[in-house]
């Protein structure tokens, strides 16, 4: 019988189909994940490099126009100033008013023709202004002070040389005496021009530091003076104008505090840039003035807690919103006195050369670039040798399996591919090896059916060619024993020959039957007519089992009576044969439990198979007497016509036997459902036959 795999489709989990969809969606995911953790660390990396280079570049740009403007009261001049910068940076900078109007254009030639650039971009990138300094460019911006105003803009307090050269005497001097004394000691020279002393080391000693910066210490020049006068009396006009008193201004812009009205203390520096006095300095100046402060403030103590005796008031100390309000007129002071000596606020606008300026973005270094693209290739690599390794383990199967079936088709044993894990692959390797097991035993049974055809052959020829012989030498005379000797040699060859037509034309689907309603209890009566002189020959009880009084009628057959005759007669035959004399063959029919079948059971009392053999009875040729002696059996092909006649009505054909009791054949037929065609008989008219089968194929006569 037909094998069937009868186990359930794999679920998508076990699948190869699963499988394959996992690994690639793995691989993807971690390919697609590890890149761009590695694209955007690099290029977030390479992009925060840009923007540092550019913003160094930007800030450098900025400081260099703004020390300009703090030392030019104008821009003419900046030309060369902003070429340079230009060069260097590889950008464009464009310089204008606060209306944008252009002041000078870097793209421009030469001559200050215009060029053909790419439009400004809508907002400045900073504004050039040494009053108001932009804390962000500017690296040094707690050196501009409180009052953002650059160290650089000194405007009155610049120094011409003959001052310069006088400080700077007297600093080398006290760079003399600190040197003297095992302190290392720095010239170096303000915005303005005054030099002073720097110390190499806050570790020194005090006592020594004051001796010589006292000894040696300049106190403002005439320059520095006058312009202090001028800053003093803006200042003083400030606070006028807030209901406030004046306040006397020292070189380092700290100023003196007043009590009640009047008096004055030491001051508190303005928080502003120096103009030219070191720390060092001041402090030595403050120190060697200590004494004179304190004697004039406690006079001006006196003087003003007897004039608020006199008023009947308390005198009370400076708030610290009077020193912000001090500071604030100081700081305005200085913006109004340097305005004419710095140069108008100028927008600054730095943006690309190239013409696509307007693009945002950022151009990769080479090296940042060539970074990029070496850890792409790299995640490409591991992406595509897990691929390969993953594909190569699925493939590695499908090899052992191509390799066999290439061993099969030459002709050569093939042993049995391994089975692996239970997939589509072990699935399909386990199929091959019952494939190729199945056909090495169809290879066997077509050797031993050509071995057994042609002994059947044989014997019939044998004889027939003998007898003929016989015959031509004149040791056997032609009567009629004789010829009825030759006839039924050619009778057995006749048989024979029908019955491997018979299998042939099955096997191909080419069996035409006629089929019409048949009466079962009618065929089996016809069949046990037709064998009922084998079996008295025999020795053998013949009989057809009568069914129960109250059993209804068997139904109707569609089928072939002559096909259908043909092997009930093979089935009853058989056993006549197996069954010993005083035994007895008993034909019976009777309808399923389930009302679909009908069976058609022949048994008998005979010596029964052995339950090795039961799985064979139906295969061709086969016979269980194996010396295949003619007058114990017949040609091996009676129960293999048997089980596909059975198949071409859409039955089957089955077999119980115990071995020494006797064997019960049965066909299975299905039950007609064409309640017509039960009208034919009952009325004693014939059924019209009707045909199944190929078309074309010719009909052959079965054997009665």
């Amino acid at each position: 019988m037909r094998r069937r795999d009868e186990r359930a489709r794999l679920p998508l989990r076990k699948s190869l189909l699963g499988r394959l969809l996992t690994v690639s969606a793995l691989v993807a995911s971690c390919s697609v994940a590890a890149t761009a953790w590695l694209a955007v660390q690099t290029t977030s990396g390479a992009i925060r490099q840009e923007q540092g280079q550019n913003l160094s570049a930007d800030a450098e740009i900025y400081n260099t126009l703004l020390g300009y403007a703090a030392t030019h009261p104008g821009w003419e001049g900046v030309d060369d100033t902003v070429r340079k910068l230009a060069g260097k940076s590889q950008r464009r900078i464009v310089l204008t008013t606060q209306d944008k109007r252009p002041l000078f254009d870097s793209s421009d030639d030469s001559n200050g023709t215009s060029s053909t650039a790419a439009p400004l971009p809508p907002q400045a990138s900073a504004v050039v202004d040494p009053l108001s300094v932009d804390t962000v460019l500017v690296p040094d911006t707690a050196s501009a002070g409180a009052d953002r105003v650059d160290p650089r803009a000194v405007g009155p307090f610049l120094l011409p040389a003959q001052e310069r050269t006088l400080l700077r005497k007297a600093s080398a001097d006290s760079a003399e005496c600190l040197g003297a004394a095992g302190i290392a000691a720095d010239i170096v020279e303000s915005p303005s021009g005054r030099s002073r002393v720097q110390f190499v080391s806050s570790e020194t000693d005090r006592s020594m530091e004051t001796k010589c910066l006292a000894s040696y210490a300049s106190g403002p020049t005439p320059t520095e003076r006058k312009a202090l006068r001028a800053l003093n009396q803006l200042t003083d006009a400030c606070l006028k104008r807030q209901g406030r008193t004046g306040v006397k201004l020292n070189l380092d812009l700290s100023w003196d505090r007043g009590y009640g009205s009047g008096g004055t203390d030491t001051g508190l520096p303005a928080a502003l840039p120096t103009t030219g006095l070191s720390k060092e300095e001041a402090d030595a100046q403050q120190r060697a003035a200590e004494q004179k402060a304190v004697e004039e403030k406690a006079a001006l103590a006196r003087a003003s807690k007897e004039k608020a005796t006199d008023d009947g008031r308390v005198p009370a100390a400076r708030s610290s919103k009077h020193d912000r309000a001090i500071a604030a007129c100081v700081g305005s002071a200085r913006r109004e006195q340097l305005t004419s000596y710095v140069a108008a606020p100028a927008l600054l606008f730095i943006d690309s050369t190239d013409a696509a300026a307007g693009v945002p973005g950022f151009d990769l270094s080479p090296a940042n670039t060539a970074r990029i693209a070496g850890v792409t290739a790299l995640v490409l690599a591991l992406t595509v040798g897990a691929s390969v390794i993953a594909g190569a383990r699925l493939v590695r199967p499908l090899h052992a399996l191509t390799g066999a079936a290439q061993r099969m088709r030459d002709g050569m044993d093939s042993a049995p591919v391994p089975v692996g894990s239970d997939n589509e692959i072990g699935r399909l390797a386990a199929a091959f090896n019952d494939m190729a097991a199945h056909r090495a035993r169809l290879e066997e049974q077509r050797k031993v059916m050509v071995s057994d055809v042609a002994h059947e052959l044989r014997t019939p020829l044998s004889n027939i060619r003998g007898w003929l012989e016989a015959a031509q030498d004149g040791l056997a005379e032609p009567d009629p024993a004789f010829v009825s000797s030759l006839h039924e040699e050619a009778v057995q060859l006749q048989h024979i020959v029908d019955d491997l037509q018979d299998l042939g034309a099955a096997d191909v689907g080419a069996l035409r039957l006629h089929l019409e309603p048949v009466r079962v209890d009618d065929l089996l009566g016809q069949v046990t007519a037709a064998h009922q002189g084998l079996a008295e020959t025999a020795g053998v009880t013949l009989a057809v089992s009568a069914a129960p009084p109250d059993a209804p009628p068997p139904p109707l057959l569609d089928a072939d009576p002559v096909r259908l005759r043909q092997a009930m007669s093979n089935l009853v035959s058989n056993a006549v044969r197996h069954t010993p004399s005083g035994g007895r063959v008993t034909l019976r029919s009777y309808v399923t439990d389930s009302g679909d079948q009908v069976a058609m059971e022949v048994s008998d009392t005979g010596s029964g198979l052995p339950a090795d053999d039961v799985p064979h009875v139906f295969d061709r040729f086969w016979r269980a007497e194996k010396s295949r002696n003619r007058s114990t059996g017949g040609s091996g092909l009676g129960l293999a016509i048997v089980l596909k006649l059975a198949e071409a009505h859409g039955g089957t054909a089955s077999v119980v036997s115990t071995e020494g009791q006797g064997s019960v054949f049965t066909l299975w037929l299905p039950v007609t459902r064409d309640e017509t065609a039960s009208t034919g008989p009952e009325d004693g008219t014939e059924g019209t036959a009707r045909d199944r089968g190929v078309p074309g194929a010719r009909e052959t006569p079965g054997q009665p």
